[in-house]
């Protein structure tokens, strides 16, 4: 097979990869059946058996090596294209057509590992079909809610913190919170029966301070199944964190049920901390919703929390404002053309469908 024919080959494979993964938007059942409750199981505890024992992110080295390789062909890409004194012509590997090649078929392995590994996740039925509850919601229901989680944020706030005005502190390292969180998916066997975690895999990501630059909490590696946590947070957030990114490794991709699993999950834990943690970030969502819809009954339910609650909000604020930036800026749009690209069309907007899982899971 010559130059030309090989690229064509591997390029028309690339299109029909893309067409696959678009085609199975149509067919979740099916994902759901053999992938996501079938063989990804067996795959994703696997890799956290393999992985899970060293102490480090071996797919933050693997990840390294990647951007070193991906800078070393961008420049070879453009001495490519860089007239040779007359009379010279490149060969492989140093001519444009063989660059050419390498990019179509590193694509097509790329893709075709990303969605065996874990990326078919993004095509399974909606968490609210396989719950068995509604996606739609009244004000009035998001209200009852609202109530719910406002006495058990304050409850949980005096248990933790007396004085009303200050923020509940978390002083227990992340460590210590990753030998503690999968504790919390042995209690919601009730909510959805495949949750077995087994093998934990979760580690501080070495990429930290690009990660916050990025405005990044953390992240799952799909190729390696290690969940990565942004090392330098250390707040209200870092339990649910944790949960959100172990809530990815059971196969939940989209953001949205990763946001709901790890809620559900953080306040069925035994530890006031995650069930603090969890119940507050399950109220900061549908006080937010509640914003929108009837800005005077949500003035009305501001005023029954404790303030030290909107501390802790603040605290998560102010970490991130630090960070802000052009870089920050960049980052989002690429990951919400990224959510576009892999089955959420409404891009990160579609976060606001935690809320509808929460009413319709607690009316």
């Amino acid at each position: 097979m010559n130059k030309s024919a090989y690229l064509i080959f591997a390029s028309g494979l690339l299109l029909l990869q893309l067409f696959f993964y678009y085609s199975l938007r149509w067919i979740p059942e099916i994902v759901e059946e053999y992938y996501s409750t079938g063989i990804y199981p067996y795959i994703s505890k696997a890799m956290r058996f393999g992985l899970g024992w060293i102490p480090f992110s071996f797919g933050d080295l693997v990840y390294s090596i990647g951007i070193i390789m991906i800078i070393r062909w961008l420049i070879l890409y453009v001495r490519s294209w860089i007239p040779l004194p007359a009379g010279r012509e490149r060969k492989p590997p140093y001519s444009a057509m063989h660059r050419h090649t390498q990019l179509v078929v590193g694509l097509n392995v790329i893709l075709g590992l990303f969605h065996m590994m874990w990326g078919f996740n993004y095509y399974r039925l909606p968490l609210h079909q396989v719950l068995e509850i509604e996606a739609e919601y009244t004000t009035e229901e998001l209200q009852l809610v609202i109530d719910q989680l406002i006495i058990t944020s304050n409850q949980l706030h005096t248990q933790l913190q007396p004085i009303d005005s200050l923020a509940v502190a978390f002083e227990e390292n992340q460590a210590t919170l990753f030998n503690q969180a999968p504790e919390a998916f042995d209690r919601i066997d009730h909510v959805y029966p495949a949750l077995d975690y087994g093998i934990a895999s979760i580690k501080k990501s070495m990429l930290t301070m690009p990660l916050s630059h990025m405005g990044y909490s953390g992240y799952l590696n799909p190729i390696t199944g290690e969940a990565q946590t942004n090392a330098w947070i250390n707040n209200y957030k870092t339990p649910v964190l944790i949960l959100h990114e172990m809530s990815h490794q059971l196969g939940f991709a989209k953001e949205n049920e990763a946001n709901f699993i790890a809620i559900i999950a953080g306040m069925n834990h035994s530890d006031p901390y995650f069930q603090y943690s969890a119940s507050i970030f399950a109220l900061r969502y549908c006080l937010s919703d509640l914003s929108r819809r009837d800005p005077e009954v949500y003035q009305q339910l501001k005023g029954k929390i404790r303030p030290g609650i909107f501390a802790n909000y603040q605290e998560l604020r102010d970490f991130w404002i630090q960070y802000e930036g052009i870089i920050e800026e960049v980052s989002q749009v690429t990951y919400n053309t990224y959510l576009k690209a892999n089955n959420q069309p409404d891009g990160m907007q579609t976060y606001s469908y935690v809320v509808a899982l929460l009413v319709n899971y607690f009316k």
